[in-house]
């Protein structure tokens, strides 16, 4: 049931190297979930999310390098991200959080326990596989700024429904929270085969994927859930952005698999719970 009583999220930042990351923290007492959004979104997509999980679950939701309200960065490779978000569980004192991540962030957050283990109790990994090849070239056609937002919603088309959180006002017209060249070197670093990373934990997972989508096919997220131990797969009559698309859905999907006795450190887990040191 979703929580109607839950605080507004707070806005804050933390500074790596002079650089701002920005994050929502949902807050509350419940365990930690750091939540993690694909590209050309912000922490903010998880908004829905967070309400329907709290007060049980404490929401971080990140806006990734380059996205949302965090700063501009010109390196967008794997350690980086994964960096990003081993600096921020580190900086909110978190401990062994469960990591949520869509698409972009659905890697980022299994590398980030293949990585660092002692940080993530359970994975939740929504339409992202272990072998990636996606090409974000379309997006480099939409416009830089626009007079309005009016305009700039007409210019963008049909991709502008995917877009509203990222539309911001600016002193010289109406653009994207992100530039789309960043988003292309972005994706270039996720592309790859990251079935290593993917087979490196054993903590509990949820592969959820939607049915209808052409990031990832459904003989490739059963091969996930089979090969690697402790794995569920669950899939939703959505395309590619299911919490977007069936928010409910996503939700109670989510919570289902957080009640579960699945969450249960494994033998591999208990063995690494020790103190764990992120590098500044």
């Amino acid at each position: 049931m979703m929580s109607t009583s839950q605080p507004e999220p707070v806005r804050a930042a933390m500074t790596m190297d002079g650089r701002r990351l920005s994050y929502l923290d949902y807050g509350g007492p419940g365990r930690p979930l750091l939540a993690l959004h694909g590209h050309f979104n912000e922490g903010r997509n998880f908004a829905k999310l967070a309400r329907a999980l709290g007060p049980d679950w404490r929401v971080v939701a990140p806006d990734q390098r380059g996205h949302g309200f965090s700063d501009r960065e010109s390196d967008f490779s794997r350690e980086s991200y994964i960096h990003d978000a081993a600096a921020l569980i580190a900086h909110l004192g978190l401990s062994q959080a469960v990591v949520l991540g869509h698409s972009l962030g659905g890697v980022n957050a299994y590398q980030l326990a293949a990585r660092h283990p002692r940080l993530v109790s359970a994975l939740v990994i929504e339409d992202i596989g272990a072998e990636i090849d996606d090409d974000l070239s379309f997006c480099l056609a939409w416009p830089h700024r626009a007079l309005t937002r009016t305009a700039l919603v007409e210019q963008l088309g049909d991709s502008a429904r995917y877009l509203t959180d990222a539309i911001r006002e600016y002193p010289d017209g109406w653009g994207l929270a992100f530039r789309p060249q960043d988003m292309v070197t972005s994706v270039g670093q996720v592309n790859g085969n990251h079935w290593d990373d993917w087979l490196a934990t054993d903590c509990p997972a949820l592969l959820i994927h939607g049915t209808r989508s052409d990031t990832l096919t459904e003989h490739h997220a059963k091969a996930m859930a089979a090969r690697r131990p402790n794995t569920q797969l669950v899939e939703l009559a959505t395309g590619h952005t299911v919490h977007e698309t069936d928010p409910a859905g996503f939700a109670t999907t989510v919570r289902a698999f957080l009640g579960t006795r699945a969450l249960e450190p494994t033998g591999r887990q208990l063995q690494m719970r020790q103190p764990h040191r992120i590098a500044p």
